[in-house]
């Protein structure tokens, strides 16, 4: 996966960025990659995706009572750091899946 063309990866970091950057970003990086599809993008906009749906389904959790709370802080902290390996390994043209849930996160979106 890593060794990619350096055309493919160059074209596409601004887009793998931009996807990181609030889902916002996410829906404007997706747009942008529809005109010319880039797998390197596409990667990072798969990866960012599952993030985002994630960190949504822990704050959904934490209106659980008692515990909710709890699991809403390891899932935020969880989200964070695999938030800030994502976008590093999109500003550095690495093509690595985050931890704990990358993998899932290609398989499940990879009609994107």
């Amino acid at each position: 996966m890593e060794n990619q063309p350096f055309n493919n990866v160059d074209e596409g970091k601004n887009i793998a960025i931009i996807a990181y950057l609030t889902i916002i970003g996410l829906i404007i990086a997706f747009v942008l990659n529809n005109e010319k599809k880039n797998e390197f993008a596409r990667f990072h906009i798969r990866q960012s995706l599952g993030i985002f749906i994630t960190l949504f389904a822990v704050s959904i959790v934490s209106y659980i009572p008692y515990i909710g709370w709890i699991i809403a802080i390891a899932g935020v902290i969880i989200g964070v750091i695999m938030w800030v390996i994502g976008i590093m390994n999109a500003a550095n043209g690495k093509q690595k899946v985050v931890p704990i849930l990358g993998e899932q996160y290609n398989t499940i979106f990879a009609g994107i």
